[in-house]
């Protein structure tokens, strides 16, 4: 089972493009129900062995355990893909997941911000010179791109037009769209830019990321969040919002303005409309 999980989550990274949390989502996740499996099969168990009624125990197991129904949900749409792969790869004949219904979830819309507690973000003062030029132009970037905080750390230096105001985004599945940014954003990237050169030259070290930390490696969807949650703090909107808020107040805001929701839809390089 475990070379089969490996396979499968080598295949995220390499061929679906998935982030480093999407990557850890599903790890965690598939090795929860490994974990129930070998309990019910042996430790020596091959994956050819689960069957629907398996993974049905596994469901309910996790429904006694308390877990929400979004959660118990997302397990088994992680365990439909690891089967669906596995079944490509011919390392099993059927997919046991096949026909298996999950709990119906409640649909709940996604946060954003006003336009005004956005302002209040965006127009903090640097909290030092050199970072909190790279703080304020990666959260102006996020919001005025609609990214998601995975795209901006994954920014390239040849991914960014700073004359045309337009940035290159890879995306889920590899799937590439054009971004366009604002005029303080573009000033704010012209001015980080700069500022990072200096520090890849007292580190004496190259890299192609255009967000680095001050050892001049590149930044992580983690570092971007904890930098976020101590301006929030220096707000008093401690917990009112994540990187990712900015990009849903981006959508927002846009169709608040008379955009249409295609257009958005495209910005924001999601498959569905929903």
């Amino acid at each position: 089972m475990n070379e089969a999980l490996a396979s499968f989550l080598q295949f995220l990274v390499n061929e679906k493009n998935a982030s480093e949390h999407t990557s850890k989502a599903y790890r965690d996740d598939l090795s929860q129900a490994v974990e129930f499996f070998r309990s019910h099969l042996g430790k020596e168990a091959k994956i050819q062995q689960i069957n629907t009624r398996h993974i049905r125990s596994f469901l309910a197991h996790l429904h006694e355990q308390g877990f929400s129904k979004s959660t118990i949900s997302r397990r088994l749409a992680a365990m439909r893909s690891w089967f669906k792969y596995l079944l490509r790869q011919n390392m099993i004949e059927q997919s046991p997941a096949e026909g298996i219904r999950g709990p119906k979830r409640e649909k709940r819309l996604p946060k954003f911000l006003t336009e005004e507690s956005t302002d209040k973000i965006l127009d903090q003062p640097a909290s030092d010179r050199t970072l909190g030029t790279r703080d304020l132009a990666i959260l102006e970037t996020i919001y005025s791109a609609g990214l998601r905080v995975s795209e901006c750390v994954q920014l390239d230096m040849g991914d960014v037009n700073l004359e045309e105001q337009v940035i290159l985004i890879r995306g889920k599945g590899k799937k590439e769209r054009l971004a366009f940014l604002g005029k303080k954003a573009a000033d704010l990237l012209l001015e980080w830019l700069k500022e990072r050169n200096e520090i890849l030259k007292i580190k004496d070290k190259e890299t192609h990321a255009v967000f680095i930390n001050k050892y001049g490696s590149r930044l992580t969807t983690r570092s971007v969040g904890r930098m976020m949650a101590k301006y929030l703090q220096q707000l008093g909107m401690s917990g009112q919002a994540s990187p990712h808020t900015l990009r849903h107040s981006f959508a927002t805001h846009l169709l608040d303005r008379g955009a249409e929701i295609r257009s958005v839809q495209e910005l924001l390089g999601h498959r569905s409309l929903t």
